[in-house]
């Protein structure tokens, strides 16, 4: 399989596997210390545009070649980095909100056609059946081939309500499959909860919005008082959680730890790109009255398992890495996806940003997450997914140009064997189950574990 030439999203507006650390200091007012123009290097520049504007078959406007020679200038570092249209800087700033035009799709290109990195719970596309690693090769009648990502992304966006239809290339499908798609404003519900049974609760993070801290403290509370006092443990599952907001991690974290525990620190060149960040309200409040303050004392102690999986991303792997290091949960499931770098959307003007990668993120015990991921304490697989999954699994390290991983050579965690399936049948169903329904398989061998927990507490 050849990696991945670039990624974009489809949704539109969706940050998802990028934990965004959103600056809007102007350039300007930092000080460095001014470097050499590159004059040999300029000078080509100058003569290929001016050879572009003279001899090209058809008239080119300039501020094509410019937006152009910029976005060439960024998606050449690496896969996160990226220049911001006007379009594109207020659908990323919708798109932290939890509320967003599209499919619900997060795509990258492979040997010239859209490969679906995953599909977003609950929308559009995830309610057609869209699957990750699904190859689109027509949109409506025009073949993809030959189109840039960002056109074909923008061939996918449309007016809420209208249809459009992908013909899509299946691994296990002997003919292309076509599927119509109704486009909608998609609102994303990033918290979602429920007692499993009797003491356990369990809850669902699709995604870190603005609100997602404040809503899992809802969803706490909530589970607290349905189970008339403290949970006997509380599954937290974090897969295919492909990110967002920083801020929602650190909340998240803060939730379980300890006030002023460390969630995470970042190294980069800049003095803006060396962070600490504790498990405290002024690094995940935006504005109002600390939503945590309030949480039930329980929820501090309750036995905790997170579940992860190898698309769980970004600020999904900054939660799972600091619950890890503070031995505050037992970490399920399979080794994460990698992202591990931090991307701050600096402003420019007319409305327009460049998205950059200025730092790499380490857990509190100084490990880096960049292209390794989180590994499990405990490897539990789907049983359904196993094997086919890790085939068509896109991970950080297989995207071209990744950022490399700077502490590549510290130890993995241990890993333990995986709890008893209590008599579980492993034969492959049809296709997986719903996250959280009675059939999921992790989840019961995440109960099966608190369970076991409940009962050493007991002796």
């Amino acid at each position: 399989m050849r990696l991945l030439q670039k990624t974009g999203l489809v949704g539109i507006g969706m940050i998802a596997g990028i934990a965004l650390s959103l600056h809007f200091a102007a350039d300007a007012e930092r000080e460095s210390l001014p470097t050499p123009l590159p004059i040999e290097e300029l000078r080509a520049f100058s003569e290929v545009f001016g050879r572009i504007k003279s001899d090209y078959v058809e008239p080119v406007s300039d501020q094509k070649l410019i937006n152009e020679a910029i976005n060439g200038m960024l998606s050449g570092l690496d896969p996160h980095s990226a220049y911001l249209d006007a379009d594109a800087f207020k659908e990323l700033q919708v798109g932290t909100q939890g509320e967003f035009g599209g499919l619900g799709i997060e795509v990258g290109m492979e040997d010239g056609l859209v490969k679906v990195v995953s599909p977003i719970e609950d929308t559009p596309a995830h309610q057609a059946g869209v699957k990750s690693g699904d190859l689109i090769i027509k949109l409506d009648d025009t073949l993809v081939k030959g189109m840039s990502l960002n056109d074909a992304v923008k061939r996918m966006r449309g007016k809420p309500g209208s249809k459009i239809t992908l013909t899509i290339v299946r691994k296990d499908q002997p003919k292309a499959l076509v599927i119509t798609i109704v486009r909608a404003v998609i609102k994303v519900q990033s918290v979602k909860s429920k007692m499993t049974e009797p003491g356990y609760g369990f809850v669902r993070v699709t995604q870190f919005q603005e609100h997602t801290g404040e809503n899992l403290a809802t969803a706490l509370s909530t589970l607290v008082k349905q189970n008339n006092g403290p949970l006997k443990g509380l599954v937290l599952d974090l897969r295919n959680d492909p990110g967002g907001l920083l801020t929602g991690a650190v909340a998240v974290s803060a939730a379980f730890l300890d006030q002023d525990a460390l969630v995470v620190y970042t190294e980069g060149r800049t003095e803006d790109a060396q962070m600490r960040l504790t498990a405290s309200p002024q690094n995940y409040l935006r504005s109002g009255s600390d939503y945590l303050k309030n949480l039930p004392e329980s929820i501090k102690s309750t036995p905790l398992v997170v579940l992860v999986n190898g698309g769980s991303a970004s600020a999904s792997e900054i939660v799972a890495g600091a619950l890890q290091d503070h031995k505050r949960a037992v970490i399920m499931g399979t080794q994460t996806f990698g992202k591990g770098s931090v991307q701050t959307v600096l402003p420019l003007g007319s409305n327009t940003a460049i998205k950059l990668t200025t730092a790499r993120y380490y857990t509190p015990s100084g490990r880096s997450i960049q292209a390794k991921g989180i590994v499990p304490d405990i490897i539990v697989e789907d049983p359904v997914t196993a094997g086919s999954d890790s085939l068509l699994r896109l991970r950080e390290a297989d995207l071209d140009r990744h950022l490399s991983n700077d502490r590549a050579d510290e130890p993995a965690p241990e890993k333990h064997a995986a709890p008893l399936d209590n008599g579980m049948s492993k034969t492959k169903a049809s296709g997986p189950a719903e996250f959280g329904s009675s059939d999921d398989y992790q989840l019961n061998q995440a109960l099966n574990l608190l369970k076991g927990m409940q009962i050493l507490q007991g002796k």
